[in-house]
């Protein structure tokens, strides 16, 4: 029995268990969106490609499966460009389906083909930030293709595929069996774990050392793999940092979490982790914010520091720092095996009280040196005071999402995470603009959480339209807009080291030119509030929680640098004579 390439994709998406594409329309798909319309599938209708591959990401980020992005040709790819290189960077699971060409017309140049290097040559815009790239040639290899894409995007170390589907293929007809074959494979694949000898190994020297550090990072939470790291911490008592993507993995009241490294980091934490004589990285790739540029005096000063370094992709092994012992393989597998040897060889445990109490007494002194501006109230607010509030008023599983600037780099610091996976951060592109989306689909994956995107008026300002999407589709994301009426970060940092803010705020002649966001907000059809004072911040959010529906918080914010303690390179480059960082604007 034969059917359309464009018909039998559908099917095979919903046997996968997809339940929502993120896309836009265009001349090259419009056969998979007819076989849409009848389908389980929800499509998830944007206004800019930009927003389709963001929200991909975030969906994928709490299911932990390869979302689906359904892409046009040409503009429609490179639109959804950055956000595909954003997931890739994080190394989030995404299958891209983006219509092409008739295969009968390459290098003719019809309308919107990229032809300048090579006939057909769309694909390889991608080439350098997917994990493969596919050009399906032929109707019969479809629905290899596709498994092929699946299966990748999820093994190993995650990341997004490109399947290029010219747009005469969606409509041939091929043999059903062909899809119906590839549904037999396996559709989780069986991940490697540690050998015992090697765990026993790594146990006897943590616990043989005097300072020993776990090092976290984002592929802890890849892995799903924080209850195992939980247990191993709780069992040998060793404190544990983070990079800024490991935020999480271990609830930020556990006594024994230091916090974060780097730039952004406190000076307890990073003294911590260059002081340390053994640390165990766990899938961190030792970033260059999350190690202060490498320097030794900052962060970490390996291989001063003796290093063991656990992770899924052998490149990340050694990249940065020596290692000592490097083993590839599966976290959550890994840190089993290693807690399993840890219980039979210290049944009791091991028990580090001092550095218990001085753990929680440098918690305190931090928090306490923070009290005077989360209790301010200047207007427009202190972005500790916000990010205070927020705190008070969410429940511990609520979804926050970050964009770039105060609302990443101030709540890696000093906002408290307290369920894996709740935080969702762009970290190795640091996209402008992912908070908002990445928020929609947080919460289309998880309905029955509440959903808020932490976002500077630079961030929201990138893709306002995805307001449409949110009202079309009901997604209850509250945007917490911290509107500093600049792009703060860079306008500090120029400020510090030039003496000017020019090109990074929205002034002129001394006259704001932002819109009013609660303004924007209610032309789309969502409930906008602007705060007037910091005494309405808390009732309004409280509000904007319990209306169940889209909602633009529109909150003024002093543009105060986030305090840092560790070292960035580039501060080297702008003033290499003065001690100098951020400065605020205001």
């Amino acid at each position: 029995m034969k059917d359309l390439v464009s018909h039998q994709l559908v099917k095979y998406l919903e046997k996968r268990g997809i339940e929502h594409i993120f896309g836009l329309c265009g001349h090259t798909n419009i056969a998979v969106l007819s076989a849409l319309e009848k389908s389980s599938i929800q499509f998830i209708n944007v206004r800019h490609e930009q927003i389709a591959s963001h929200a991909a990401d975030g969906y994928a980020r709490v299911t932990g499966k390869a979302s689906v992005v359904l892409s046009h040709l040409g503009p429609g790819m490179t639109n959804a460009a950055t956000g595909v290189a954003n997931a890739a960077l994080d190394c989030i699971p995404m299958v891209v389906i983006a219509g092409d060409i008739p295969s009968h017309y390459y290098g003719k140049h019809p309308h919107q083909e990229v032809n300048l290097h090579a006939d057909g040559a769309q694909c390889e815009i991608y080439r350098p930030f997917v994990k493969r790239v596919w050009r399906v040639e032929r109707p019969e290899l479809f629905a290899e293709i596709i498994e092929k894409a699946f299966t990748l995007a999820e093994s190993g170390q995650p990341g997004p595929v490109l399947v290029d589907v010219p747009m005469d293929i969606f409509s041939k007809e091929v043999e059903v069996s062909l899809f119906e074959r590839q549904l037999k494979n396996a559709k989780e694949l069986r991940k490697p774990t540690i050998d015992e000898a090697t765990a026993e190994e790594i146990v006897d020297q943590l616990c043989a050392s005097k300072n020993p550090v776990l090092y976290v990072g984002g592929g802890v939470l890849l892995a799903k793999a924080a209850a195992e790291l939980r247990g191993l911490v709780d069992h040998l008592h060793i404190p544990v940092a983070h990079s800024l993507m490991g935020k999480g993995a271990l609830p930020d009241d556990h006594p024994l979490i230091l916090g974060m490294t780097g730039f952004w980091g406190t000076q307890y934490i990073n003294d911590s982790c260059r002081n340390a004589d053994l640390i165990l990285g766990l899938g961190s790739r030792f970033k260059e914010a999350d190690a202060s540029s490498w320097y030794p005096e900052f962060t970490f000063d390996i291989p001063k520091t003796r290093l063991i370094q656990i992770d899924i992709e052998p490149s990340e092994i050694g990249r940065n720092y020596p290692v000592e012992i490097g083993v590839v393989a599966d976290l959550k597998q890994a840190l089993g095996a290693l807690l399993k040897v840890a219980q039979r060889k210290f049944p009791q445990g091991i028990q580090r009280e001092p550095l218990v109490a001085e753990i929680d007494e440098n918690r305190q002194e931090f928090k306490a040196s923070n009290v005077e501006m989360e209790q301010s109230d200047a207007f427009p607010m202190m972005p500790e005071r916000i990010l205070a509030e927020v705190r008070e008023v969410l429940p511990r599983d609520a979804i926050i999402t970050t964009d770039v600037g105060w609302n990443k780099n101030g709540v890696g610091q000093q906002f408290p995470i307290y369920e894996p996976g709740s935080i969702l951060i762009p970290g190795g592109y640091a996209t402008m603009g992912f908070g908002g989306p990445a928020a929609i689909g947080a919460k289309l994956a998880a309905p029955d959480k509440i959903v808020i995107a932490l976002i500077g008026d630079g961030g929201f300002g990138q893709n306002p339209a995805q307001l449409a999407t949110a009202r079309h589709e009901d997604v209850a994301v509250i945007w917490l807009i911290m509107n500093n009426n600049a792009f703060g970060t860079i306008a500090g940092l120029e400020k510090a080291h030039y003496q000017t803010t020019f090109g990074t705020v929205f002034t002129k002649n001394g006259v704001s030119t932002s819109p009013d966001y609660a303004e924007v907000a209610h032309a789309y059809g969502i409930e906008g509030i602007k705060i007037q004072s910091a005494a309405e911040f808390k009732p309004a959010l409280i509000r904007a929680i319990e209306l169940n529906k889209p909602v633009v918080l529109d909150v003024p914010m002093i543009n105060n640098p986030v305090p840092t303690s560790g070292h960035w390179n580039i501060l080297d480059i702008y003033s290499p004579d003065r001690k100098v960082s951020h400065v605020s604007t205001d």
